[in-house]
């Protein structure tokens, strides 16, 4: 089985993204198939249009020059699909995989069907929902309403979808895909590659200020959808019972200068601290600085209808949290099992969630252990990866059968 994936971007660089990414292609590749990956000119500009990468090799389409504004999309829809038509000419794939944003799926279901290729779409998160986060279109507009519709367009046209959750597969069905056009891929970890949360260490504890203090923390990106500023907004109540607290926030985005400020504003900038990016090797030394985690994200259609990685990351540490009830959340933490969910939006459900999970340390070591089974046993990438082989062998049948005939 030869499958041409095609991929907003990819590794090096760091996203959740480009870590289900990795970890769906090395777990195929454990199946036995080969597998080829071609990123958009959203990977930015390369010095070459091949790259190797963690021992993943990864073709590059080269970002378009400029034109008239308001054409960007378009022209990268035109260079995808040159690229597909180019590579699939010389590696003879039986499948091309899009993965979202629709804009690869467009252009692969163009290559498809001129080359005789079936397409199958994997929707991470619907692309009209990404830009209302990103503050590009508002919910309703017609931008949104047109991107909704490409979305729909590409939806009923690939030969197969899948998706990675229940919350994004409901959506599809409502807009007129029969289920068993449908397969959800689940997020999972690979759990050889986490290891049970350490011991701290004392010069880094020293170096950011927190020795004798508990920590709450988030490590990621700072998106709005996150809900850092509820975090921010949650801990001046907290502090008032818990003056040892402390606040480590590690990562960075457009939410940065937003959240510095809030601090300043609420007057805890002393008892935060921004560490800023970190380099991926060093990521386990800062969480084990972090007691409890905290997964605050706002409640909207994105964080409703898509699992996020971080919970299950967490749980394969063994590691504490505490996380919002939104959809995506719901989906994959066992109240009070796994994690503590609190009411999405209310700093004061927060605060308060915060405080039960410090005053109950005692069911901590009953946590962690449930929370590791059920990555070890449920949410594992093998098992996930595995729901693509049925999929994949009929199409790869009906192309065959199609060409012979």
């Amino acid at each position: 089985m030869r499958i041409l994936h095609i991929l907003d971007h990819s590794i090096p660089l760091h996203s959740g993204y480009t870590f289900r990414t990795a970890a769906l292609l090395r777990e195929q590749r454990a199946l036995g198939w080969e597998t080829f990956h071609l990123t958009s000119p959203k990977q930015g500009h390369m010095a070459a249009e091949l790259e190797d990468v963690d021992g993943l090799r990864f073709y590059r389409t080269p970002v378009p020059a400029p034109g008239r504004s308001g054409l960007n999309e378009l022209r990268q829809i035109r260079a995808v699909q040159a690229r597909i038509e180019q590579l699939a000419a010389e590696l003879k794939p039986d499948i091309l995989h899009a993965h979202s944003p629709v804009l690869n799926a467009i252009p692969a279901i163009r290559a498809g069907r001129k080359l005789g290729i079936p397409v199958v779409y994997e929707i991470r998160a619907f692309w009209e929902d990404a830009a209302v986060d990103h503050g590009t279109t508002t919910e309703g507009s017609l931008r949104y309403r047109v991107t909704k519709g490409l979305e729909t367009w590409a939806i009923r046209r690939a030969e197969h979808v899948f998706t990675i959750c229940e919350g994004l597969r409901a959506d599809i069905v409502g807009r007129g895909i029969p289920a068993a056009r449908l397969t959800v891929i689940p997020n999972a970890v690979d759990i050889e590659g986490f290891q049970l949360s350490g011991e701290p260490d004392p010069a880094l504890r020293a170096q950011l200020g927190l020795a004798g203090h508990t920590v709450v923390g988030f490590v990621g990106s700072f998106y709005a959808y996150e809900g850092l500023d509820l975090l921010l907004d949650a801990f001046p109540a907290l502090l008032q019972t818990r003056p040892e607290l402390r606040l480590l926030l590690v990562g960075g985005g457009p939410q940065d200068a937003k959240l510095k400020a809030q601090a300043e504003r609420l007057g805890i900038a002393d008892r935060i601290i921004f560490t800023g990016r970190v380099p991926h090797s060093e990521v386990s030394r800062y969480y084990d600085q972090i007691d409890l985690l905290a997964y605050p994200r706002h409640s909207m259609r994105l964080t409703e209808l898509v699992t996020p990685l971080k919970p299950l990351e967490a749980m394969a540490q063994g590691r504490l949290f505490v996380a919002s009830d939104v959809g995506g959340h719901k989906e994959l933490i066992r109240d009070g099992e796994t994690g503590k969910l609190f009411k999405a939006g209310s700093a004061s459900a927060l605060a308060a969630a915060i405080d039960d999970m410090l005053a109950h340390r005692e069911r901590w070591p009953a946590m962690r252990a449930a929370g590791r089974h059920f990555v070890e046993e449920v949410r594992n990438w093998k098992n996930s990866v595995a729901n693509y082989r049925a999929v994949y062998e009929r199409l790869a049948a009906l192309a065959r059968a199609s060409k012979n005939a």
